[in-house]
């Protein structure tokens, strides 16, 4: 076991992160400013931030324990910390043919996404951030499944890069998609719901077919959401087997052994707060600390990572992205069509 390091030997790298993790604040803040919404989210423009100073100037050894701390241990506390903004009640809401629409198709989204990765030359892991991203919630389903499966933050910056592109170009087509197949305001939203990222962008998506639209569509994104509980504890305990086997035997391994404790952290909260016993007046800040706690550890990762290395995978995550995209789209219509919206 390592030994832990003093509180001084990490402060210069987190305080550059928290540098970091300001301006990509401000930024995101003036482009609420001058256009009316984030078009990229202050943790896209986070990441982005400290690779490209990373590319330009490389930090000496006394930031690496600090901009690691941040890239790993804060964004461990931060997923830990989102259990507490997830109720399981949503789902029940959503209806049965719904709900497990839904789950089918982010396990096939996951698995179809993994394939075209690996068949367009990208790195197993990375075909595996981008499937999570496109399937589940983009950039809050790279950063959580990152961390499980010992992703690279190469690979991590550039998921996150591309998904988060091509997730704009998504929350723009939706309402033209939606005007050109004369799809009605329900069906409009429930295609928001199953292929935007984030639960802000599908507001913006649905915005234009009313109410409606955006009700259900923010439901349907909510219990989309709500599985990157089971897919990260899922690959949790399919990384953590695959790691003992290359072990030396030791005590048996059970399912709390095997899972990491934020991860845990983020299942015990979420089950709190879906049985009604976390106060209601913390949820709020919950999802606030979170939210800054990943742009936080964002930073951290950006600054890890030297932007030269990511561009070499820059043609094949663009495809794979796209062509995940489409596929997701086409499987959200499909669900349409079975539940007779469309």
């Amino acid at each position: 076991m390592k030994a832990a390091l003093p509180f001084r030997a990490v402060i210069p790298g987190l305080a550059l992160s928290i540098g970091v993790a300001c301006v990509a604040l401000l930024f995101e803040r003036a482009e609420i400013l001058a256009t009316g919404k984030p078009w990229l989210e202050a943790l896209v423009i986070a990441i982005l931030l400290g690779a490209v100073i990373r590319t330009v100037w490389t930090p000496s050894r006394a930031f690496t324990p600090g901009i690691d701390c941040a890239a790993k241990t804060i964004l461990e506390l931060a997923i830990a910390i989102m259990g507490a903004t997830v109720s399981f009640g949503a789902i029940a809401v959503a209806g049965l043919p719904l709900i497990a629409s839904i789950v089918g198709i982010v396990i096939a989204a996951i698995a179809m996404s993994f394939l075209i990765g690996c068949l367009l030359g990208l790195p197993g892991k990375m075909a595996l951030l981008v499937a999570c991203g496109n399937a589940i919630c983009g950039n809050s389903a790279i950063a959580a499944v990152a961390p499980v499966i010992d992703a690279e933050s190469d690979d991590v910056a550039t998921s996150i890069a591309f998904t988060a592109v091509l997730g704009i170009g998504v929350v723009i087509a939706i309402p033209i998609i939606a005007v050109w197949l004369h799809l009605s305001a329900a069906a409009s939203g429930v295609l928001a719901g199953l292929t935007v990222y984030a639960v802000p962008q599908v507001i913006a998506a649905a915005g234009p077919m009313g109410a409606a639209a955006v009700q259900i569509g923010t439901l349907v994104k909510l219990v989309r959401v709500l599985m990157l509980g089971p897919v990260v504890a899922g690959l949790s305990l399919l990384f953590a087997r695959r790691k003992a086997r290359h072990e030396p035997p030791r005590s048996r391994h059970s399912i709390l052994t095997l899972m990491p404790p934020f991860i845990l952290a983020f299942l015990a909260l979420a089950t709190v707060n879906s049985f009604g016993l976390l106060p209601r007046a913390l949820a709020a800040p919950a999802h606030g600390m979170s939210g800054y706690l990943t742009i936080f550890a964002m930073a951290g990762l950006g600054l890890g990572v030297d932007l030269r290395s990511v561009s070499a995978a820059g043609p094949r995550a663009i495809f794979t992205v796209t062509i995940s995209l489409l596929a997701l789209g086409g499987m959200a219509f499909m669900t349409l069509r079975l539940i007779g919206l469309a």
